[in-house]
C-alpha cells in the first residue's frame, strides 16, 4: 500500500533513510544529517510524500516537488529510497509509477531527475524502462563513497504517455 507519509512514519523510516545516505552511493544528501533536517528535505519542503507500508512496515517513499519555479513549475521531481532490506521487489518501480499519476493529478507535464548517479545501474535501468531518457550528462558530480568521483545523469520523462510504457 502507498499512502501519504506522517511524521511517525518517517521516524520509522528514517534508519533508512539515515543508511542511504550515509553511504554515500546515491543521494548528495550531507551524511550526516540529523532526523530533523530530514524530516524537513524530505517530507515538508516537497508538495507531496508517500511511503509503501507492507503490514506494519515502512520499505520505501518518495517525494515529489516542482523542478523549477513560476514557468518551469509544470515539471516536477521526485526523489526515491526503498529499504535495503525490501530491495528487487518491484517497490521503486510501484513508487516511480505512483508518482507519475500523482504528477499528472497535480497537473505537472514532465518528470525529472537531476542527478542519477551514473554508478547506480538498477536506477538507471529502472528509470529507462519506465520511460525515462538520459538528456544530459554531468561529469564527475558525484563523490562515490566508494569510487570517488562519478558522473551523474539528467533523466527526462514527458507524462502524456502512458504510465510503464
Amino acid at each position: 500500500m502507498i499512502r501519504e507519509m506522517t511524521r511517525l512514519d518517517f521516524e520509522s523510516f528514517w534508519p533508512c533513510f539515515k543508511s542511504v545516505i550515509q553511504a554515500q552511493e546515491t543521494y548528495a544528501f550531507e551524511p550526516n544529517m540529523v532526523l530533523e533536517e530530514a524530516y524537513r528535505l524530505w517530507c515538508e519542503l516537497p508538495l507531496k510524500t508517500f511511503v509503501f507500508v507492507e503490514g506494519e512496515q515502512i520499505l520505501g517513499s518518495y517525494y515529489i516537488k516542482p523542478n523549477g519555479m513560476g514557468p518551469s513549475d509544470h515539471i516536477c521531481n521526485c526523489g526515491y529510497m526503498v529499504d535495503s532490506k525490501a530491495r528487487g521487489k518491484g517497490i521503486a518501480r510501484q513508487l516511480c509509477e505512483h508518482s507519475q499519476r500523482i504528477a499528472m493529478e497535480l497537473g505537472f507535464e514532465a518528470m525529472q531527475f537531476n542527478s542519477v548517479v551514473s554508478t547506480n545501474d538498477v536506477a538507471v535501468a529502472l528509470w529507462k524502462k519506465l520511460g525515462f531518457n538520459i538528456i544530459g550528462t554531468i561529469p564527475l558530480a558525484y563523490r562515490h563513497g566508494k569510487l570517488g568521483y562519478v558522473d551523474c545523469y539528467i533523466m527526462h520523462k514527458s507524462l502524456n504517455v502512458t504510465i510503464g510504457e
